[in-house]
């Protein structure tokens, strides 16, 4: 035999992979209660930013948002620089002494308190999140999927998470978005932060603990 299976050897043993804290994502066992909300928050010629749904849980509410794009008549390098440019983590530049870059998507909430989060300036990388809760509110901006659609080439849908942290109080606010890029200038529509609070009565979890003695 002249190719032979490599000799044993000795692997060493690799951390576990930190969770996301409970501040930066949903929990993992629960079912959030689904609010209906079909709130278009801007639109242009080639984007419309749309809040198709919020999970409402027991520890905060993912406000669902589609970004939507189409190239009408944009050139082809121009509509996959657009397209690459609703990816934060692909932005580089993003300084604290410096004014933000155009192709920076951004989001925010603000309560009627003048209580404040966005998503600038957020970490993507689980292993370096602090485990310890942060003050609050923190809007996490999650990584989004791609929703398969049926039609043009030239089109496409992003769905993002933005997760609020933590739940919200029961009271209107505020949600934000600005994308110069996009062409959106910023963007503000009113969330019903009472029925968010009432919807989060009625999360469940996946898997329900059994009765005693069950």
């Amino acid at each position: 035999m002249f190719f032979e299976p490599p000799p044993p050897h000795e692997e060493s043993p690799r951390e576990p992979e930190p969770r996301f804290p409970a501040w930066a994502a949903p929990p993992a066992d629960e079912m959030g209660a689904v609010l209906v909300s079909g709130l278009t928050l801007a639109r242009t010629p080639n984007v419309a930013v749309t809040v198709p749904a919020i999970q409402s849980f027991t520890t905060g509410c993912l406000i669902n948002v589609d970004l939507a794009t189409r190239r009408r008549t944009l050139s082809p390098d121009d509509f996959q620089a657009l397209q690459l440019a609703a990816f934060p983590h692909m932005i580089t530049g993003v300084k604290s002494d410096q004014p933000l870059p155009d192709q920076l998507l951004r989001f925010g909430v603000r309560f009627a308190g003048g209580a404040k989060a966005t998503t600038v300036g957020q970490r993507l990388d689980r292993t370096r999140l602090p485990q310890d809760p942060p003050p609050g509110p923190r809007l996490s901006l999650l990584l989004p999927g791609v929703s398969m659609r049926s039609g043009d080439d030239d089109a496409g849908v992003m769905t993002w998470g933005l997760w609020l942290w933590p739940s919200p109080p029961p009271e209107p606010f505020e949600l934000a978005v600005e994308w110069p890029a996009g062409g959106i200038e910023l963007s503000i529509a009113e969330l019903d932060g009472v029925a968010i609070a009432a919807a989060a009565r009625q999360a469940v979890p996946y898997w329900p603990e059994s009765p005693q003695g069950g």
